[in-house]
Order: C-alpha cells, then sequence, then structure tokens
C-alpha cells in the first residue's frame, strides 16, 4: 500500500516569516554588539594614545615638578606608576626625605602588585635609617626580606639589616644574617659581601697567643749565619801579639 508523501516545506517563505517574526530582536542584538566592537576599539585606540603620551612626557621629565604633572594628567598609567617612584628619588636628592616617604607610601598603596613595589620599600628604608629612624628601618628590612624571600631586594634587604645591627653592637644578630645570606643565597651578588662581612665580625681572643710562623726551609738546608766581624788589628802592631793592655 503506498504510503502518503510528506507535505512540501516552503524553506523561502519559513525565513521570510521568521525574519518579519524576530527582525526587530535581532536588529536590536546586532546593533549592541556592533556598538560594544566599536566602543571598546575606540576605548584601546584611546588608551594606546595616552599611554603612548604619558611615556613621552615621562621621558622628557627630569625635575620634581614635570613628574607631578604626568601623574596628575595621566592617572591609572605605567608612566604614572613610574613618575611615582622618580618623584621620590628627586625629593630625597633636594632633602625632602619625609616627603620622599610619602610618595613612596602612596606608590605602594596605589599599585600593591607593582613589580617596583619592593624597591619602593627598599628606598623608605633607608629613607627611614638616613633620619635616624634605625629601629623602623631595620623593621621595614626584616618585612621585605620576609614578603619577597625570592626577589632580588631580599638578600639585599638582609645585609641591610647587617650594618643597622653592627652599629648597634649586635654583632651576633649580624653574624647570624650574614650566615643566613650564605646558606639561602649563595649564588646572589650579595653573597660576596656577607662573607666579607662575617670574616670581619667575627669574634677576636686575647688569651690565645697568635701562631708562630713555622720555617719553609728544613733546618740542614739552612745558611748558617755568617760571623761577626772582628775590629782590624792596630796600625804598626804585627799579627797575633797581644793586644796593649788598657790602663
Amino acid at each position: 500500500m503506498p504510503t502518503a508523501a510528506p507535505p512540501s516545506r516552503d524553506v523561502v517563505l519559513e525565513t521570510r516569516v521568521f525574519w518579519e517574526r524576530f527582525k526587530q530582536p535581532i536588529i536590536i542584538a546586532l546593533s549592541v554588539v556592533l556598538l560594544a566592537v566599536i566602543a571598546f576599539t575606540g576605548y584601546r585606540f584611546y588608551s594606546d594614545r595616552r599611554t603612548a603620551a604619558a611615556s613621552a612626557a615621562l621621558a622628557s621629565a627630569n625635575t620634581a615638578q614635570e613628574y607631578e604633572e604626568v601623574i596628575g594628567r595621566y592617572p591609572n598609567t605605567p608612566a604614572a606608576a613610574d613618575a611615582y617612584i622618580l618623584l621620590a628619588e628627586a625629593q630625597r636628592k633636594d632633602g625632602k626625605v619625609t616627603e620622599a616617604n610619602k610618595t613612596l607610601e602612596t606608590f605602594v598603596a596605589k599599585y600593591p602588585k607593582h613589580e617596583l613595589v619592593s624597591t619602593a620599600k627598599m628606598a623608605m628604608a633607608a629613607n627611614l635609617n638616613s633620619m635616624g629612624k634605625s629601629n623602623e628601618a631595620l623593621a621595614m628590612y626584616q618585612e621585605i626580606a620576609s614578603a619577597y624571600p625570592n626577589s632580588y631586594a631580599a638578600p639585599l634587604a638582609m645585609l641591610s639589616q647587617v650594618y643597622i645591627l653592627k652599629a648597634k653592637n649586635r654583632n651576633d644578630d649580624a653574624r647570624h644574617i650574614c650566615e643566613t645570606i650564605l646558606t639561602q643565597y649563595r649564588t646572589s651578588f650579595w653573597a660576596g659581601e656577607a662573607m666579607q662581612q662575617l670574616r670581619l665580625l667575627k669574634p677576636v681572643t686575647t688569651s690565645t697567643p697568635a701562631p708562630t710562623t713555622a720555617p719553609t726551609i728544613p733546618p740542614m738546608l739552612a745558611v748558617p749565619p755568617a760571623p761577626a766581624p772582628q775590629a782590624p788589628p792596630a796600625p804598626n802592631q804585627p799579627q797575633g801579639a797581644p793586644s796593649p793592655k788598657k790602663p
């Protein structure tokens, strides 16, 4: 018994019906996507231009005021972050150590994940030490060595502690830090300085006599000392005659 053929479908008609039914939502969706692409492209273009302009302004800046202008005109750019570090250095050179530390504190608070955070904290600790706040500097150096153990700043922070501890006559603590540097950072550039400081910090005992230098030539090969020179005989006196007695 023959089966009935399925009814034919008019694809063109169905497509037209679908378009007429969903035309407005489709147009709105495509418009939103297109506007998003245009906005993103425009933002990237603006951001790239702004970043380039900030980098150019930072490259031409040489004074504290110019660094401040870069920070003010181009905030949240890589150049502005670098400008904080350069501004703090310029302030330190001008003798404004307190202002330099405030600038570095702002940098650390604003860019906590920046790769120069450890460098900024090292500069802060050095500034504190130069202001006579050695205890605060020592604590910051300890914090740096603990918070960034795998950075280049860690052995330098530990070595900076050694100098402060030596000034405080805490030689035992300084020796311990030098030994830690040689153990944990023996391939570091600062390991050589730690070794030198460790030699200088070794305790000197006065009760033990200094060792005598052993002869380097065997006694049997040593040259005998020359005889002492004798006085020549008196003039007009035959050799072998006894010398006159003194009155």
